[in-house]
């Protein structure tokens, strides 16, 4: 089955969830809204001519000038049909959640993870919903447009401090400190 067919027989099964079809260098995308996320997934995965089977990536997005400031995008892949599709969720700037796939796809608990940690997105009933990449102690999240280019202020975050003592001797050491 081609992608566009895939994304028209998701919009007639989900026609008052489907906000847009989108195709670029025959890659398609369905962008739906966030509330029956599960359901839509769920379809994909377990229509048997369609059988997404397999979360190839998932990430966030922030487009702070839009409305629907937040996306939760996912690929999805067949191994069984060997065709693919992009979901995108639209989750609003003041409240970005959206429920969790990892019923689904097990494997979108750590790309879950890193895109709370980044992006602040929440995953409801997530089986462990803590930071990834950045210490829990991290303030704020920094894939998010509106975060400091230059980071925040690490004069009072201990863990920076603490790895900044460990690296004094890198010259000594030979090793390349340049990151």
């Amino acid at each position: 089955m081609e992608p566009l067919e895939i994304a028209e027989k998701l919009k007639r099964e989900f026609a008052n969830e489907v906000v847009d079809i989108s195709e670029f260098r025959g890659q398609v995308s369905v962008t739906v809204k966030r509330e029956r996320i599960l359901d839509i997934c769920r379809f994909l995965k377990s229509a048997s001519e369609i059988e997404m089977d397999y979360l190839a990536d998932l990430c966030g997005v922030d487009y702070p000038e839009r409305r629907f400031r937040f996306e939760v995008v996912y690929n999805l892949y067949s191994i069984p049909h060997r065709h693919a599709i992009r979901l995108k969720a639209l989750l609003p700037g003041d409240a970005p959640t959206i429920e969790s796939v990892t019923p689904i796809w097990k494997g979108a608990e750590w790309h879950e993870r890193e895109a709370y940690d980044m992006f602040g997105i929440v995953f409801n009933s997530h089986p462990d919903h803590r930071r990834i990449l950045m210490p829990d102690t991290w303030d704020g999240y920094p894939l998010r447009k509106d975060y400091p280019l230059k980071g925040r202020d690490t004069s009072d975050y201990k863990e920076f401090n603490e790895a900044k003592l460990l690296h004094t001797h890198d010259d000594e050491w030979n090793i390349d400190s340049s990151f």
